[in-house]
C-alpha cells in the first residue's frame, strides 16, 4: 500500500441529472502509483455503473506528471454528457491534491 495513494476531487453537478438527486457533487476518486504517479484505478459518484466503469477505464494510466492537458482532452473527446464539465471540475480538484503532495 505504501506504494499507492488515493487522491479525491469534488465538483459541483449540474441541475437535471439523475447523479444530482442524489448528489449535489460529483466526487471522484484516483487511486495512483506515488513512483510515476500513473492512474492504476479511479472510481466517481455518476449515477449508473456503466458511467462509473467507463470514466474508470478512460482515466487509467494516466500519469499526473504530464500534467492536466491530456486527461481533459480525453474527457472532452470521450465523455458527452450533462456531467463532463464536473467531471473536469473534480479532476482539477483531485491534481490540486497531488501538487500538495508532491
Amino acid at each position: 500500500m505504501e506504494k499507492m495513494v488515493m487522491l479525491a476531487g469534488h465538483a459541483k453537478l449540474p441541475q437535471g441529472m439523475s447523479a444530482s438527486e442524489i448528489h449535489q457533487t460529483l466526487t471522484i476518486t484516483i487511486e495512483v502509483d506515488r513512483k510515476y504517479w500513473v492512474i492504476l484505478d479511479a472510481s466517481c459518484t455518476l449515477t449508473t455503473g456503466h458511467a462509473q466503469n467507463f470514466i474508470s477505464k478512460l482515466l487509467k494510466g494516466y500519469s499526473f506528471l504530464d500534467g492536466l492537458d491530456p486527461i481533459i482532452h480525453t474527457i472532452e473527446k470521450h465523455y458527452h454528457g450533462k456531467a463532463q464539465s464536473a467531471l473536469i471540475a473534480a479532476v482539477k480538484d483531485a491534481y490540486k491534491q497531488f501538487s500538495l503532495i508532491t
